[in-house]
């Protein structure tokens, strides 16, 4: 059945003069009432404002869209079913879909130097579009079906930017039966209740599409509710969905999502706090400084030259090149942070100059430093986000440099360690934080993903590891920093979102903000596999320590030391012990006796101990597809080479272990005398009941207990993570208790100490002199407590 839109009602419409006449002015008319200034704000947010058309990234990227509607238009065939002959409306996705050309049609037709600009032909459609998708399925009679998310975000979303950018043009009957849809599968309850898919960044699209309905409809009601309703996201959670005192961020109840839910959450909000500004529906709960803190406190952590980490990206790290795109232009870890960088840039123009300087500064910071992903050339930035960054760049406010810091996301099992010169990330699960998501056919094999995967970058080098199709072409039973049983399994194994977490509570770690011990229980995901990992994280090392590694799943058990990509031509080197090994695809060695390797344009290795480590190598090109972890992605073959080290703990090992170091961006000859500075490390204790280090040189201390017991001079109660770090005639001592037993530590250092200087509320002083005595206070989430004390 056609559509029953028409030449004679789209006449009807603001715009009819023009249309008769062979043109339509896509200007916007003036404001006439609060609602129409709010509409225009929104359609400014939308298509952005002070950039250079005649100038780059803008004229390519205008020219492009409007290719690309112009694609739209000409294949745009309305019957009964469909608008689009590839997009049935019998899936839920395909009408987001639709909803999504026909956004892309109205800013072509509204964007200048689209090739399209003002064209009464493509607008017609649009309205055409509009009104076939209402009368074949969006529309206050049809029960939804397929996801969920479609009908109450995707596609009300799409149609209600359509609709404010097409306002002059459309009738005032053809808004009216838009948004009677949308209150239809957007309805006030939607909001009632802060649970299930109604938290979140959930909850903040459901607003935004309650908040610009409310405006298309002039509704005071509507746009009350959708600043009322966001109030339940702001506070910090102790469980579930939503941000956490400690920077963490989780959606689907288990999942560490900053960089994907993270990102949808804060763009919502930047948008609609820069929307309802100065307006009677202003969001003035005092908890919206939450949002504004976790700009520094939960996002720039894992932020790194542009990039956002994929350790908080969920399912997202699977979504590489869409079959539903026709540029084919891939996602990554680097396209991920980009929008993040612009959500901060509009919401920094709403907080207050101090916030606002500090964020341009950092926004500009990464901006500068992404030379692997120019941020300006990213074909799917927005014209909007990109004037936003551009105005940034080019502004006298000074750039930012990395910080030297480490972070600790107890909430979410996450720790990211940062240099002057690298970061690294460590990603972790337990009985609260999910090994890995997968759900609508995306992240298929991410299972190891939370089994220790220890990631890094360099600061001009390394920086496409992730994003250089690593996920669809590296092995997944080899992720670098993980142990895994090379059990098979089966894809999305463990079950989807979230649903696979393993049985285990001591997770986590202590900081002083500088150097780091963090550990991690881990049970393998359907797997017998049990070990202890511990990370300790200091100037220029990660040292890696495992031990209790068991199993009995009847196929080996292994430790990934490394598997860089070397891209699709690369051939980096591996010298071994100052023996430079075959570059040959295909090579593979056992190398006993290893005391250290390096490779090549990324950094060195350092195996402690008498005699060296046994280490696997193995030099490989790998082929895959998107299509293979994600349902959704392209099945175009990709190929990328692989240098990967590995220890082999056996079939079915007992009390295995293993111990090396990670120096990022070390040369061979610092790499060679770290491993001949015998004495730089020592080793506390390696076992499955405590492991800790010391090094005399940085004066650090640490030391995981996985049971109560006393190493290297410091006596734990119970399980606890433990830190100290002695400069001079001062010490700092961390403590932590990751299993949150809601047990006390009662923490004994034997060495003289005159007096405790400074302590957290939650450190009682039990003694000083000959030896310190310390009581933590229990339930504090995994948090650190620290006490400063002058040595005796």
């Amino acid at each position: 059945m056609p559509s029953p839109w028409s030449r004679r009602t789209f006449l009807a419409g603001s715009g009819a003069a023009a249309v008769a006449a062979g043109f339509v002015n896509a200007s916007p008319a003036l404001a006439a009432d609060a609602y129409d200034t709010l509409r225009l704000r929104w359609r400014a947010l939308t298509l952005g404002a002070g950039f250079d058309v005649a100038g780059e990234p803008y004229a390519t990227k205008l020219a492009t869209l409007g290719a690309a509607a112009r694609t739209s238009l000409a294949s745009m065939a309305p019957v009964t079913g469909s608008l689009w002959p590839d997009q049935p409306l019998s899936a839920s996705a395909s009408v987001t879909g639709s909803h999504a050309r026909l956004n892309e049609m109205a800013q072509a037709w509204a964007q200048p130097g689209t090739g399209s600009t003002a064209d009464p032909a493509m607008i017609e459609a649009v309205g055409q579009g509009l009104d076939h998708l209402h009368g074949q399925v969006y529309n206050e009679n049809t029960t939804s079906f397929g996801n969920w998310w479609d009908w109450q975000i995707g596609s009300p979303r799409l149609l209600l930017d359509c609709v404010t950018v097409a306002y002059d043009v459309l009738t005032a009957a053809q808004t009216a039966s838009y948004l009677r849809a949308v209150d239809h599968f957007v309805p006030d309850s939607a909001v009632a209740s802060y649970t299930g898919t109604s938290t979140g960044a959930n909850r903040v699209d459901l607003c935004r599409v309650l908040a610009t309905r409310g405006v298309l409809g002039k509704s005071e009601a509507k746009l009350a509710l959708a600043r009322d309703a966001l109030s339940p996201v702001f506070p910090y959670v102790t469980s579930g969905d939503g941000l956490y005192a400690d920077g963490s961020f989780v959606q689907h109840t288990w999942v560490s999502y900053t960089g994907s839910y993270g990102e949808v959450l804060i763009d919502g909000l930047a948008r609609l706090f820069a929307l309802l500004a100065g307006s009677t529906w202003e969001v003035t709960d005092p908890n919206r400084q939450i949002i504004l803190d976790s700009v520094e406190k939960a996002y720039a952590p894992f932020l790194y030259n542009g990039l956002v980490m994929d350790s908080v990206a969920g399912r997202a790290i699977s979504r590489g090149i869409a079959t539903t795109d026709p540029n084919r232009i891939q996602a990554d870890d680097h396209r991920r942070g980009h929008p993040l960088l612009a959500h901060i840039a509009l919401l920094a123009e709403g907080a207050s100059a101090a916030e606002r300087t500090r964020w341009q500064g950092l926004v500009k910071g990464w901006m500068e430093r992404d030379y692997y992903s120019p941020v300006m050339a990213d074909a799917k930035l927005g014209i909007a986000d990109l004037a936003r960054l551009e105005a940034i760049a080019g502004s006298a406010v000074t750039a930012t440099a990395e910080p030297v810091a480490h972070r600790l996301f107890p909430g979410m099992d996450r720790a990211v360690h940062r240099r002057a010169a690298w970061a690294a990330s460590i990603g972790m699960a337990s009985n609260r934080i999910t090994y890995y998501e997968n759900g609508n056919g995306e992240n298929l094999r991410g299972w190891h993903t939370g089994s220790g995967m220890l990631s890094w970058w360099g600061s001009t080098y390394g920086n496409g590891q992730y994003s250089d199709a690593f996920w669809p072409t590296v092995d997944p039973y080899r992720l670098p920093g993980t142990t895994v049983s090379k059990k098979a399994l089966a894809d999305g194994a463990g079950g989807a979102w979230g649903a696979a977490r393993p049985d285990v509570t001591w997770v986590g770690g202590t900081t002083d903000g500088e150097f780091a011990a963090v550990g991690q229980h881990l049970k393998g995901l359907s797997s017998t596999m049990s070990a202890r990992k511990s990370w300790f994280c200091l100037d220029d090392t990660v040292v890696c320590l495992g031990a209790g590694i068991c199993g009995s799943d009847g196929v080996a058990v292994e430790t990934v030391i490394e598997n860089r990509n070397l891209g699709a031509t690369g051939t980096h080197g591996l010298a071994v012990n100052g023996t430079t090994q075959p570059a040959t695809l295909g090579w593979s060695a056992t190398l006993t006796g290893t005391t250290w390797a390096r490779i090549t344009g990324f950094g060195g290795y350092v195996f402690p101990g008498a005699g060296g480590a046994t280490v696997k190598a193995l030099r490989e090109a790998r082929t895959g597809t998107w299509s293979a972890i994600n349902t959704g992605g392209t099945a175009d073959a990709l190929t990328r080479r692989y240098l990967t080290l590995w220890f082999d703990h056996g079939v079915n090992p007992v009390n295995a272990s293993y111990a090396y170091l990670v120096m990022p961006g070390a040369t061979a000859a610092a790499t060679a005398a770290r491993a001949a500075a015998t004495g730089w490390l020592v080793t506390l204790a390696n076992t499955a009941a405590q492991q800790g280090v010391s090094v005399p040189s940085l004066g650090f201390t640490g030391i995981n207990f996985w049971s109560a017991g006393s190493v290297g001079g410091v006596t734990a109660s119970a399980p606890a993570c433990v830190l100290i770090r002695v400069s001079g005639s001062t010490a700092t001592i961390c403590v932590s208790e990751p299993p949150r037993s809601g047990a006390s530590i009662d923490l004994t250092w034997n060495r003289p100490v005159s007096a405790v200087t400074a302590k957290d509320a939650t450190v009682t002083v039990g003694a000083t002199g000959s030896s310190l005595r310390l009581t933590i206070a229990p339930g504090t989430a995994g948090a650190t407590h620290r006490a400063t004390v002058t040595l005796g």
